[in-house]
């Protein structure tokens, strides 16, 4: 085992050949044109053992510059017997290996650390420009474009074309050439939405991803007809519902066989033109069943022997058939044609159908003597109430002379024929409407 001054010895001699070796290494990286960040080292370390070495230098320490310690120590031979020269001479290993251990320390501490830690990691620039070099190329904007067509592949001009990305600020829009092209510049690549539109055609969509400096161009874009969905109000003038409405009274008979013409079961009933209530009149009077109601209330009469004057026999029944239909004939188109054209009048009887019992008698009892205005208002019906009285101021021209009693009777068969008009629509109210059949729907009338 080596004793105290071996130690110091072995000590000195590693510093001194570490120093050594730095020094050359220095040497070397200068020749060859290099940076030498170990100089500070050397400088340092060379300081502190020449700090330590007092007795080598003639018993005082030492205050030159780094650069002639350096050189100063590189002369220090680190072999052979010649460490006696600067070994020994009295110098103390207890101190001189305090004073290396102290002066070694903070020459590492001041000098050798800013330096290990430039050259702890050479790899570390490489390493950074390598994962510089590996960073992905920003993305380039590219450009999409197209052209748009009908279906006999005639170009769309000035259809709107509208570009939708998550990427972009804003949607972008542009019209189609008279050659149907269109064209987006600049576009950030990415997912992208067209939206094709034009008068006349449905839109359209296209969906797409547009690469990093593309110059992307679409198939043709085929826009179709817009499917023109029109809703036609086909409204009948007020004449021509009106004729409709004739045709379904007209299909209406008690029992499927005596004519109902005159009751409507529509509570707003067009009005009629004069026209449609000559028409009314007409069919009324001709009916097949109307000319037998004749001829049967004629046999009536012939058999208790009314209006004796016609006298019995075939020519009696004749007269009283006569004189039945012309009642039947002068009634119907003075109080249904005539006058209610010229006072605008409805003829029609306007079936109520809802209420208490009470309310509807009423109703049908107050229609004798009331009727509905063409203009939908209700009014005192002087068209019956006048057909009446000129019915029976023109039945004093064939009735026999024996039966007429002067203007009172006429009156008399007026209100007669009044309280006949209630009682009919009474049964309207209440009976017939249950035996006709083809009976429209209704709804409400109020007078």
């Amino acid at each position: 085992m080596l004793g105290g001054s071996s130690l110091v010895y072995c000590d000195y001699r590693h510093n001194l050949f570490l120093t050594q070796t730095l020094l050359l290494k220095n040497q070397t990286d200068a020749s060859l044109g290099l940076p030498s960040p170990l100089l500070p080292y050397c400088g340092g370390l060379s300081l502190s053992i020449l700090a330590t070495l007092p007795a080598a230098f003639g018993g005082s320490r030492y205050t030159g510059s780094v650069k002639q310690a350096t050189k100063l120590i590189a002369k220090v031979p680190v072999l052979g017997s010649d460490r006696r020269k600067y070994w020994g001479r009295g110098v103390r290993p207890t101190r001189l290996v305090s004073g290396c251990s102290l002066g070694l320390a903070l020459g590492l501490l001041t000098f050798a650390l800013p330096a290990l830690a430039q050259i702890q990691d050479p790899s570390a620039e490489p390493r950074e420009a390598s994962a510089a070099a590996q960073l992905p190329d920003p993305p380039l904007p590219g450009t999409i474009s197209g052209t748009i067509v009908d279906k006999t592949g005639a170009p769309v001009v000035r259809a709107q074309v509208e570009l939708a990305a998550d990427h972009e600020p804003a949607n972008q829009t542009v019209q189609s050439s008279d050659s149907g092209d269109f064209s987006f510049v600049h576009v950030v690549p990415g997912p992208f939405e067209l939206t094709f539109s034009a008068p006349g055609f449905a839109p359209q969509n296209f969906a797409g991803t547009l690469h990093s400096g593309e110059q992307l161009n679409l198939p043709e874009i085929l826009l179709k007809l817009a499917t023109e969905i029109t809703e036609v109000h086909v409204e009948l003038s007020p004449i021509e519902l009106a004729q409709e409405q004739i045709r379904d009274q007209e299909k209406q008979r008690v029992l499927g066989v005596f004519p109902n013409f005159y009751v409507s079961y529509v509570p707003n009933a067009a009005p009629l033109s004069p026209k449609q209530k000559f028409e009314l009149a007409w069919k009324s009077t001709v009916d097949p069943v109307t000319f037998g109601l004749t001829a049967a209330i004629a046999g009536v009469q012939q058999a208790q022997n009314d209006f004796s004057g016609y006298g019995q026999g075939a020519q009696g029944y004749a007269k009283r058939f006569g004189a039945s239909y012309a009642d039947l004939l002068t009634s119907t188109y003075i109080g249904s044609a005539i006058l209610p054209s010229l006072l605008k009048q409805d003829p029609r009887y306007f079936y109520k159908g809802t209420g208490s019992k009470r309310s509807r008698i009423l109703y049908a009892i107050a229609n004798s003597v009331i009727c509905k205005g063409d203009n939908g208002h209700w009014q005192a019906n002087y068209s019956a109430i006048g057909g009446g009285l000129a019915s029976g101021g023109i039945s004093y021209l064939y009735y026999p002379a024996e039966d007429r009693n002067g203007a009172a009777l006429v009156f008399q068969n007026t209100l007669i024929g009044i309280g006949e008009t209630a009682a009919a629509n009474l049964l309207q109210e209440f009976l017939i409407r249950k035996l006709t059949p083809n009976v429209p729907g209704h709804g409400a009338s109020t007078p």
